[in-house]
């Protein structure tokens, strides 16, 4: 974990940041940095805490999920700029940085020999301690951690080419969410909803939620942009919201 936070800090620092961001005062970054790392932290221990939410013994415990870990975290941070009214996006900023980190960070759940998947009999399935006994189970780990790779090298691209500006971090949570929930059916989770995992149930919520913001941000963008007096290009007007 510590590797996967010096790669994202280290990542984040060399991704190039939109002017409105930059311009932002050191106190405004520095409370979305905190909201994001908050949100983060309070969503991934949330699933492992239940209903008891004043048992500290919960929020100490070992357990944690990346899945929830990621809605807190965009949950904070969107709910940080409406406070401080900022309209500037900083999704893009993240997108490339999150990837790298997660795909470094999957390798410790796999040297700690958790988050393992279902039993197989195919020849790359990997030994793990099972309740006291040993199993060969899918490399669960492994598979997320190319996953994230991957992204990185498309988010690397569409960085480059300056295809889907403003919704990298929305296409990537997105791409998340369906490989999370596709991959579930091979992780030994119980049905929580309709026969659904937990973590399935919140992939579904991360894949409709962001579909939706990212259908009204570029709503707004196109009302802003075509309104009368708008400029002939169609270029978006700087600190137009969605932007």
């Amino acid at each position: 974990m510590l590797a996967a936070l010096v790669v994202f800090v280290v990542a984040r620092h060399y991704t190039p940041k939109p002017l409105g961001l930059v311009a932002l005062p050191f106190g405004k970054r520095l409370l979305l940095a905190l909201s994001a790392f908050v949100g983060g932290a309070f969503g991934a221990k949330l699933p492992f805490v239940g209903t008891d939410w004043l048992a500290l013994s919960g929020w100490f415990s070992d357990g944690k999920t990346i899945v929830a870990g990621l809605i807190g975290a965009y949950l904070a941070v969107e709910l940080m700029k409406l406070a401080l009214g900022m309209r500037v996006k900083t999704g893009d900023t993240f997108a490339l940085p999150l990837a790298l980190a997660l795909a470094v960070g999957r390798w410790g759940c796999f040297f700690n020999g958790c988050c393992y998947g279902a039993a197989t009999p195919l020849p790359w399935g990997v030994p793990f301690a099972v309740d006291g006994q040993t199993v060969v189970c899918h490399p669960t780990q492994i598979y997320e951690s190319v996953f994230h790779l991957t992204m990185a090298g498309v988010l690397l691209l569409l960085m480059r080419t300056g295809l889907l500006r403003n919704h990298l971090l929305q296409l990537y949570l997105i791409c998340y969410g369906v490989y999370r929930f596709l991959t579930e059916f091979i992780r030994p989770e119980p049905g929580w909803v309709l026969g659904l995992t937990f973590y399935q149930c919140a992939a579904v919520f991360l894949v409709v939620g962001l579909a939706a913001q990212w259908i009204v941000d570029d709503w707004l963008v196109g009302r802003i942009v075509h309104k009368p007096g708008a400029p002939a290009t169609g270029r978006p007007v700087a600190g137009a919201p969605g932007l």
